[in-house]
């Protein structure tokens, strides 16, 4: 049987020390804190698709500052995504969270992160690397 994995962008929003957390409001992760991302729309590229999901589930406009990787472990999620990470950069909005699918958006301290989704927490380490 042949079957497509979705693919994902998701933002590591850092600005003065600070990375910007959603909290989920839908299954899977429910409750968890998790970063801004969502599913890559056939239209777009996945640019495109990390700044529109920053946007829509923090409020906040991004400006990507680098890719910072792949990660496509099929037991990461669920539903099987690979999810592409891109560090970002706050460049305008007011953090609003979206109805439904976002509880809570909130600034943490790098070094005082609650728990996360997923591999959201390797994503992170990742993007702090220099």
């Amino acid at each position: 049987m042949h079957s497509t994995r979705q693919i994902a962008a998701d933002a590591v929003i850092v600005n003065e020390g600070k990375i910007l957390l959603v909290r989920r409001g839908t299954e899977p992760f429910k409750g968890l804190w998790a970063l801004p991302g969502g599913r890559l729309e056939d239209d777009e590229t996945l640019e495109q698709c990390c700044i529109r999901e920053a946007k829509e589930e923090s409020g906040i406009d991004v400006e990507i500052v680098r890719l910072v990787g792949v990660y496509s472990d099929p037991n990461r999620d669920p539903r099987k995504i690979i999810a592409i990470s891109y560090l970002c950069k706050p460049a305008g909005g007011k953090e609003i969270p979206q109805e439904g699918e976002i509880q809570e958006v909130k600034w943490f301290p790098i070094n005082q992160l609650p728990p996360l989704a997923s591999d959201h927490g390797k994503m992170i380490k990742d993007a702090l690397k220099i």
